[in-house]
C-alpha cells in the first residue's frame, strides 16, 4: 500500500498538512462554543478563533504546495502552537481567580476552565510545524 510505503519512509508531508487543514476548524467550533460560555470575558478568547482560518488555509495551501509546507504552514502553526501555551497559562490564572483558587483544585478543574484543553492547539499547531521538517509524499 503506497500510503504505508510512504509513512514508513517518513514522506509524510501532505498527510500532516491536511491533518492540519481538517481538524483546526474542528477545534476552532469547539473553542467558539466554550468560549461563548464563558461570555467571550477576556479578549483574548478570540485569539484562537482568528488563527483558525488562516492555519486552515495555510493546511490546505501545504498539501497542494511543498513550498507553502516549508514556509506558510509552518509559520502560523507556530502562532496557533504558542496560542495554546498562552492559552494554558490564561486557564490557569482563570482558576487561581476562582473561589479558592488552587486550593480548591478538584473542584475548580470541574467547574472552571479547562487546564488542558488549549494544548490541542499546541497538538494541531505542532502537526502543521512537523509537516515542514518531513519529506513530501511522490
Amino acid at each position: 500500500m503506497k500510503l504505508l510505503g510512504d509513512i514508513r519512509k517518513g514522506r509524510v508531508q501532505k498527510l500532516l498538512a491536511a491533518t492540519t487543514a481538517l481538524s483546526a476548524p474542528a477545534l476552532g467550533a469547539e473553542i467558539y462554543f466554550e468560549h461563548y460560555k464563558g461570555s467571550f470575558g477576556d479578549k483574548w478568547m478570540w485569539t484562537p478563533l482568528v488563527l483558525t482560518p488562516p492555519l486552515t488555509a495555510a493546511g490546505v495551501a501545504g498539501v497542494l504546495s511543498e513550498r507553502a509546507s516549508r514556509t506558510l504552514l509552518p509559520v502560523v502553526s507556530a502562532l496557533y502552537f504558542l496560542d495554546g501555551v498562552a492559552g494554558m497559562v490564561t486557564h490557569l490564572q482563570g482558576l487561581r481567580k476562582r473561589p479558592g483558587g488552587l486550593r480548591e483544585a478538584h473542584y475548580n478543574l470541574v467547574m472552571g476552565p479547562p487546564l488542558l484543553a488549549p494544548g490541542s492547539l499546541c497538538l494541531v499547531g505542532a502537526l502543521g510545524i512537523a509537516a515542514a521538517i518531513v519529506k513530501r509524499e511522490r
